[in-house]
């Protein structure tokens, strides 16, 4: 996740501890020095409840030919999560006029090579998706069973994982 429609020279804004903009600077820096920025995470359902999933393409600069069950990105600089998440929804299924996601969780994703805050999102799309071929290689729409078979068996993107099993926590933590 990360690299949808932006060039290592876009604009991030550099976040603390606490999510609060600390200062910017060009993408390629944000990814090379590990500095931590922001990114959204929209869960995609069409209008039976089924999620939808894509396998990243070969070329993307952050986890590429991986599984994803997310589509979203980085939170541009001066961008609120917000804007960030319809924008991204937008863009990666190929559809306007998305209601606005709705936010469910903030996370920050941590890895030696990786940190960023995360904001987790969902949205029904109820229009016919039509994904960017130079984002998307292929997409399905997939039941919750047929997600959680796959989970093994594909090679899924490490944030779009993490923000996926935190979703299911925070949805069995409304049910307890």
């Amino acid at each position: 996740m990360g690299d949808e429609g932006l060039s290592a020279d876009e604009i991030l804004d550099i976040v603390d501890d606490d999510d609060r903009v600390v200062g910017q600077a060009p993408r390629g820096r944000v990814y090379r020095e590990r500095l931590t920025h922001r990114c959204v995470f929209i869960q995609a359902r069409d209008p039976r409840g089924r999620i939808f999933v894509h396998r990243r393409t070969p070329g993307k600069l952050v986890f590429p030919s991986m599984y994803d069950m997310f589509v979203g990105g980085v939170v541009g600089a001066g961008e609120d999560y917000d804007t960030a998440a319809l924008r991204e929804a937008e863009e990666e299924l190929g559809v306007s006029g998305l209601p606005q996601p709705v936010p469910v969780l903030t996370f920050l994703y941590e890895t030696p090579e990786h940190r960023w805050w995360s904001r987790v999102y969902e949205v029904t799309c109820a229009s016919p998706v039509d994904p960017q071929v130079e984002e998307v290689a292929w997409h399905a729409f997939l039941t919750d069973a047929e997600l959680e078979a796959r989970l093994p068996e594909w090679d899924w993107v490490p944030d779009g994982l993490a923000a996926f099993h935190r979703l299911r926590e925070h949805r069995a933590g409304d049910r307890g």
